[in-house]
């Protein structure tokens, strides 16, 4: 899919479930205000947190609020902690006219998945929680930038690798390779064609990298490499984007798929890596060396 498509695409959606209009539906409020009633609902709430929660400047959040206020279907109360502010409740009849908002959707919602099948349903729903938490992800990693490694960035990522490597407790006693040599020039390692290593960078400092190669012995099918990312890097999305990126380069590459191996210690790894759609497989691929590495995962193309 090509950007143009997914903005023809969203531009229909909104279109077609009525969000430009100035009525939601046959109850006379905006999109805005059924959003605003429907995020009352889990409580009281300020006007910087409805901002908050609707993705929408303040202004536009009081302006709502107001509206709402003037309709009786929202109250204001004292803030609990302070003084100077308040908070929006739902009255007793934004309660019902909220009610009779959830019927009139849902009975809508239910028509759109009558047209679909039940295994189009759950493709559906998986779907919408991915694009969603794209969306989460894009406005997350806003000031973090993804290159390929280069020499300069040699020192930095072995340190990161040993580093990461040790607060999982998986050292070289045990079998794991943090004492690899080639983990102080991986920008050598990576620069075959065939292969890619990609850097995260904040303010000029080095925060994890991931990257992909052939599976050594197995050359048709390449290898997730060397995924490691410090605390301050998790949490948002850009673990699963270098993945995403190191997986379209590997298919461009011509490989039949992906291999990797890990450990049960890496369970953070492990769920990104089922959520990709990776499976567990009985036996070694290759040669990698990974003797420690206890889970063997793969994704053909």
């Amino acid at each position: 899919m090509h950007p143009q498509q997914l903005r023809q695409l969203s531009r229909q959606l909104v279109r077609q479930l009525g969000m430009l209009n100035n009525q939601c539906g046959a109850m006379a409020l905006t999109p805005v205000q059924a959003h605003t009633l429907i995020e009352l609902e889990q409580g009281p709430c300020s006007v910087s947190q409805m901002a908050l929660h609707l993705k929408v400047d303040k202004s536009n959040a009081s302006r709502n609020l107001a509206m709402l206020l003037n309709q009786d279907l929202v109250t204001t109360i004292s803030h609990p902690t302070d003084r100077r502010s308040q908070l929006s409740q739902l009255t007793s009849t934004g309660q019902q006219a909220l009610q009779q908002l959830h019927r009139q959707l849902d009975i809508n919602s239910q028509h759109i998945l009558d047209q679909l099948d039940d295994d189009e349903i759950s493709h559906l729903g998986s779907s919408l929680h991915r694009y969603s938490r794209a969306l989460t992800a894009v406005e997350q990693q806003q000031e973090y930038k993804i290159r390929p490694i280069t020499a300069f960035d040699n020192t930095a990522i072995a340190t990161i690798i040993r580093k990461v490597s040790l607060e999982y407790g998986l050292t070289g006693d045990k079998g794991y390779s943090v004492n690899d040599p080639i983990l102080d020039n991986m920008a050598h390692v990576y620069r075959p064609d065939n292969c890619n290593y990609w850097v995260i960078e904040k303010d000029q400092r080095i925060l994890g990298g991931g990257g992909v190669a052939a599976l050594a012995g197995q050359e048709d099918w390449c290898e997730l490499q060397k995924m490691y990312f410090l605390p301050a890097l998790r949490g948002k999305g850009l673990a699963r984007k270098i993945a995403v990126q190191a997986l379209k380069f590997a298919r461009q590459q011509g490989y039949k798929g992906c291999y990797l191996e890990t450990t049960a210690a890496l369970k953070e790894a492990i769920y990104l890596y089922q959520s990709l759609g990776f499976v567990n497989i009985p036996q070694r691929m290759g040669n990698t060396g990974h003797e420690s590495c206890e889970i063997k995962m793969i994704k053909t193309f």
